[in-house]
Formats: C-alpha cells, sequence, structure tokens
C-alpha cells in the first residue's frame, strides 16, 4: 500500500496563451494551445510520486478520451490508480488562460469530479494503511470531510488544500493536521483581509497552517504564531499552474521521506519555483534528482 493517499480531481487542462484577458465581448487571438494533464488532486499526486512519494490516487473519471489518458499519465509516473472510479459523466476539464507574464485565469467544469460518490472499501481500505491523507475541494465537499474525518479517526495524518474555498462544516478544520492555503485562500477562509493574521487564525484550529505567497515564500503558523518563515527561490516565472500543487505534493512526499520540516519546507519551496519556470501542470513538475541540489 502506498504512504501517501490523494482524493481529488483528475482534470484534462485546455490551456490557451494570451496576452492578456480579454475584454466583454472581444474577441482576441492566442498564442498557442495544448491539452495537459491536470486538476488538483492529480497534480499533487505526480508532484508527490516524482520527489520519491509512495502515492495512491482516489478520483473519478469518465469513459471517454481525456479519463484514459488521465488513468495513463497517474501511471507513467507511478501512482497507483486502482481508486479511480469510472463515471458516466465526462471527464472533468479545466480551461486555462496563461498570460504573457506568467500569471493564469483558470474555468473548471467538475463534470466527473463533481460525482457524489461515498467512499468504498478500497478506498477505505488505502486511507487506513497511508501516513498521509491529502485532499482539495475540487470533489464534493461531503465526499471530502467524510475522508478527511475517516482519515482521522485510523489516524493518518490528514493534508487540506482549501482550493476552491467553499463554507465548510463547523468542525472541518479541528480535523485538519496541516493546512496548506494561499494567501488569497487563507484571508477568505479566515474572514480576515491581513493575510498574516489570517493565518494565525486558522492555525488555532488546524495542527499547522502552510500559507503560500508565491515569489514571497510561505509562512507557517502554529496555535496561533508565526512560527517560521520559508524563503522563495528566485526564478523567472513562465506559467505558475500548478505551482501550489507542486509545493503541497513535494511537502507531504519529504515529510513522509522522513526529512525535517524546515528540509520538506524548503524542498517544497524549490520544487514549485522550478515548476513556474516551465509551461503546463503535471507537465511541469520536477523530478528530486532537479530538486536536491537546489536545498
Amino acid at each position: 500500500m502506498s504512504d501517501i493517499v490523494v482524493l481529488g480531481s483528475a482534470n484534462m487542462d485546455l490551456v490557451v496563451r494570451q496576452p492578456r484577458l480579454p475584454e466583454p465581448g472581444e474577441t482576441m487571438f492566442g498564442s498557442s494551445f495544448a491539452t495537459v494533464p491536470g486538476g488538483k488532486g492529480l497534480n499533487q499526486a505526480i508532484a508527490a510520486a516524482r520527489v520519491g512519494g509512495s502515492v495512491a490516487f482516489l478520483g473519478a473519471v469518465g469513459g471517454d478520451a481525456f479519463g484514459r489518458e488521465l488513468r495513463e499519465t497517474l501511471a507513467a509516473a507511478g501512482v497507483d490508480t486502482d481508486g479511480i472510479a469510472l463515471v458516466e459523466r465526462p471527464t472533468g476539464t479545466a480551461h486555462i488562460s496563461v498570460l504573457d507574464g506568467g500569471e493564469n485565469a483558470i474555468v473548471v467544469v467538475p463534470d466527473a469530479n463533481g460525482v457524489e460518490l461515498p467512499l468504498d472499501d478500497v478506498q477505505c481500505d488505502a486511507i487506513r494503511s497511508a501516513r498521509y491523507l491529502v485532499v482539495q475541494f475540487e470533489r464534493p465537499l461531503p465526499l471530502v470531510a467524510e475522508a478527511v474525518a475517516f482519515a482521522r479517526s485510523v489516524g493518518v495524518t490528514t493534508v487540506v488544500t482549501p482550493a476552491p474555498v467553499l463554507p465548510l462544516p463547523e468542525d472541518f478544520l479541528d480535523a485538519v493536521d496541516i493546512l496548506v492555503p494561499n494567501a488569497g485562500e487563507a484571508r477568505e477562509l479566515a474572514g480576515i483581509d491581513d493575510e498574516t493574521d489570517a493565518a494565525r487564525a486558522l492555525s488555532k484550529r488546524a495542527g499547522m497552517v502552510v500559507m503560500t505567497r508565491g515569489a514571497r515564500g510561505a509562512l507557517v503558523a502554529r496555535g496561533g504564531e508565526i512560527v517560521e518563515s520559508v524563503e522563495p527561490y528566485a526564478v523567472t516565472p513562465v506559467d505558475t499552474t500548478g505551482a501550489g500543487d507542486t509545493f503541497t505534493g513535494v511537502l507531504v512526499a519529504r515529510l513522509a521521506a522522513g526529512e525535517a520540516e524546515a528540509s520538506a519546507l524548503r524542498a517544497a519551496a524549490v520544487a514549485a519555483a522550478i515548476a513556474t519556470t516551465r509551461a503546463g501542470a503535471s507537465t511541469s513538475m520536477p523530478t528530486w534528482d532537479e530538486v536536491a541540489p537546489l536545498v
């Protein structure tokens, strides 16, 4: 069985490079188009596997060409795909505009990812046998909450990327061991305008908050206090799609490998930075051989 189980979304990313976002009613030319396997869950699973993690993925795809390609992509990265459900909806898609400065705008159509399925015996066994469960909010929230509660009940460390931000059950954050929001997600989730205060507030509920801040690195909070600042690794970004997922996947993989927290955080920051220098999400994620010399 795998050390890390990722329950999450698998999408086919439909990526257009363009100079800027169009105004309402405007037609403009893009410079390129590509289809790239993605989805926060798939991205995090592949990021963890590429730096040496033992990973299983629990997701849902349709019986279409996109679904087959996503399964093959995960398997090729060394991710266990036995927990992927085949459903009667199309495979999910993400429509991504990558701007010339490297930033992106994304519209997700969940389709198969949005099908509400309870945890089955195969998925429960995978979680029970793991050391870490990693989730995001691109699958139905009741399923995510069920998985987190089950993992906590059997002693598995729970890792949550709260994206997209949703209204949460009252006790949800209390069952989260590691919360990994970006600064905007932290502010929205906490209902606090200042990102540092938001991280502090969230850490009074979750065990640890690792708030990513892009080119400004990351902050770590515990028990209502900022306890660590993670310095960024300086690069010139080409495409920031998937950088946050790379950070989370690498962080969990290196923790599972027995690395100290500070070292795992540094590896995550370096890997995320490397990912921004390449186009695409899953296609941009580095291997451990690329990350290790820079940590």
